[in-house]
């Protein structure tokens, strides 16, 4: 189980590593779109890297309502927390 801290490091480190962005500049409160200049294409290979880190599938659903990097720990830790048999039945009510 990866604890908030875990995940907000290795988004810390995927952000810096994918997009260059200042380490400085990526804090709890900042906005992913306004403050990092995350744009839809970005977003969408962030996701890949994040289900490779957490070895789950992400439902678009999953991340409607992220606009800070905090709100992407708290998704991720969300979805690591959820039970298997959960996210099988959300896939299923949403084909």
């Amino acid at each position: 189980m990866y604890s908030k801290e875990k995940i907000y490091g290795f988004l810390q480190e995927t952000l810096v590593s994918l997009f260059e962005i200042a380490p400085d500049a990526i804090t709890p409160d900042a906005n992913l779109y306004e403050d990092l200049d995350i744009d839809s294409i970005d977003a969408v290979d962030l996701t890949v890297k994040l289900k490779e880190f957490t070895g789950r599938r992400i439902q678009p659903s999953d991340f409607k309502q992220v606009r800070t990097v905090q709100d992407v720990v708290d998704a991720v830790f969300d979805l690591l927390n959820r039970p298997e048999e959960a996210e099988a039945l959300t896939e299923a009510s949403e084909t």
